[in-house]
């Protein structure tokens, strides 16, 4: 057999140099504008608009700007509200979505397909949408200005329900008949059977939902007033003065800090999220 020539040998690694090439100017382009966030909050404010671009600082204020921010405004506060609305958002669209997308993945009842269908169009219509309704709702009730008026739009999430129909979609229908033969309610079947192998699908799913609330500044901006309940993407405001201008040293180190638990709880549910996107799109 005749042993393989160089150009043949050199193709794989090429294509791989090139494939690599793409994924780090790309993880590049990804990740620059945390770069300059993170450098502009140790730069001197003097640096901010100067004509060259300096990748590190030229005058290192040190932790000035985190002083700053962490004294002059309610950071700690904004991170709870946060931690509140998208985690209350969450368990809600769970307790909503789990047993909507079992009962149109494994139960067979008349109309089925209709619902579904239902919720593919409603993936389709954005938040702005109902909003002037659901203000004169919750102004009607005096409920404006509260937590359950910042979480109220997103209790129902039709992409959770979606999402995770796929999955169950794919589960074995013979553990499932299984286990009614064995007298299991589906209430059971579900929770004690069927939850616990999406669990990477439900995951991935935790990670997009507290991401986009945690981050959401359109609706809170609409019903919040009170500086007690303001969200993250609302305390960002603190740093702009009409008069002074924006302070952005200290805008930069609030953006860092409230960045921060979204990047860690990334990092720790990195694995069981790839796995239930993958999971997904797969089945």
């Amino acid at each position: 057999m005749r042993a393989p020539t160089r150009p043949t040998r050199l193709r794989p690694f090429l294509r791989q140099l090139a494939a690599h090439t793409v994924l780090l100017f790309l993880a590049f382009l990804f990740l620059f504008p945390f770069y300059v966030m993170l450098v502009t909050s140790f730069r001197a404010p003097q640096e901010l608009f100067t004509p060259v671009f300096h990748w590190l600082p030229q005058q290192f204020t040190g932790l000035d700007y985190y002083v700053e921010a962490l004294t002059t405004s309610p950071v700690l506060t904004f991170m709870k509200n946060g931690a509140i609305i998208s985690l209350g958002i969450l368990a809600v669209q769970l307790l909503t979505a789990i047993p909507c997308a079992y009962a149109l993945a494994k139960m067979e009842f008349r109309g089925r397909d209709l619902i579904f269908a239902v919720v593919i169009f409603a993936l389709t219509i954005p938040i702005q949408a109902p909003a002037l309704p659901l203000f004169l709702g919750l102004n009607a009730f005096g409920l404006l200005d509260t937590y359950f008026a910042a979480m109220l739009p997103s209790f129902l999430s039709v992409f959770a329900i979606f999402l995770l129909r796929q999955t169950f979609k794919s589960y074995p229908d013979e553990i499932i008949h299984a286990a009614r033969l064995d007298g299991l309610s589906e209430w059971s079947i579900l929770w004690r059977i069927v939850v616990p192998g999406a669990i990477p699908a439900i995951s991935a799913f935790a990670i997009f939902s507290l991401t986009t609330h945690w981050n959401d500044l359109y609706w809170p901006l609409v019903v919040i007033r009170s500086n007690e309940l303001m969200t993250p993407p609302l305390g960002l405001s603190y740093f702009a003065d009409s008069e002074t201008g924006e302070n952005y040293g200290a805008l930069m180190a609030v953006a860092t800090i409230l960045t921060l638990p979204l990047m860690v709880a990334f990092l720790i549910a990195q694995r069981q999220f790839i796995r239930g996107i993958t999971m997904t799109a797969v089945k």
